[in-house]
C-alpha cells in the first residue's frame, strides 16, 4: 500500500540526443496530479557536446524552477547500434549530474517496467502510454504535448509514484488497472492545474 506523503514532487526524463522529455508530477497524500511537462529541443544543435551543455543548462534550471524532491529517468533501451548507445548514455549521465549537482535521489526504470506500470503491457506504443496517462491524470486533450517524449518522460514519474512507499511484495502490478484495483483512493482528480512547456 502507498504511504502517505505531505507533498513531494517528482521529476520524470526521457533521455534524448535530439529530443529530451521531462515530466512533472506532484504527490499530496497518496494522489498524484501533473505539474508540467515538456521537451529540452536538441534538433538544431549540431556539435554533440554542446547538446549536452544544453541538456545540463536545461535540466538545471528545471530543477532550480521547481525544485523536485526526485529524480525518475528512463533506462536507456540496448539496441543494435553502440554508437547511438554511447550518444544517449551521455545524454542520460548529463541528466543524472544534473540531480545529483542538488543531491535529488535517483531512480532508473527500463522502458519495459515503465510501460507496464501505466498500462500493463510492456510492449506498448508511445501512444497508448501517451493515452493512458491523459486517462489517470484528467488530462485535457488540449494540454497533451506534441511531442510524446514529454508523455514518457511523465510516464517514468507516474511509474516511480506507483512504487512509493510499497513493500517489495506490493510492487508487481499488473498495470493501472490492477494499481486502481488494489488502491481505488488513487482515482482522483489533478492535484494542480495542468501546465504545459515548450
Amino acid at each position: 500500500m502507498l504511504q502517505p506523503v505531505k507533498e513531494k514532487l517528482i521529476l520524470g526524463v526521457d533521455p534524448g540526443t535530439a529530443i529530451m522529455g521531462y515530466g512533472l508530477l506532484r504527490v499530496v497524500g497518496v494522489n498524484a496530479g501533473l505539474v508540467a511537462m515538456g521537451i529540452i529541443d536538441l534538433r538544431k544543435v549540431g556539435d554533440p557536446y554542446l547538446k549536452l551543455r544544453r541538456i545540463q543548462e536545461r535540466l538545471t534550471g528545471i530543477i532550480e524552477n521547481y525544485l523536485p524532491d526526485e529524480l525518475a529517468i528512463e533506462a536507456p533501451f540496448f539496441g543494435k547500434n553502440v554508437q547511438s548507445m554511447l550518444k544517449l548514455g551521455r545524454a542520460q549521465g548529463v541528466a543524472m549530474a544534473a540531480a545529483l549537482s542538488r543531491d535529488i535521489p535517483i531512480t532508473e526504470y527500463a522502458p519495459l517496467k515503465i510501460k507496464m506500470a501505466i498500462t500493463g503491457n510492456g510492449q506498448a506504443s508511445k501512444q497508448q502510454v501517451a493515452d493512458m496517462l491523459r486517462r489517470i491524470l484528467h488530462i485535457a486533450d488540449d494540454d497533451m504535448p506534441t511531442f510524446m517524449d514529454a508523455t514518457d518522460a511523465l510516464a517514468a514519474a507516474y511509474c516511480h509514484y506507483l512504487q512509493m512507499g510499497a513493500p517489495a511484495h506490493e510492487k508487481g502490478y499488473h498495470g493501472w488497472k490492477d494499481f486502481i484495483a488494489k488502491h481505488p483512493e488513487k482515482v482522483n482528480t489533478p492535484v494542480n492545474p495542468v501546465k504545459t512547456q515548450p
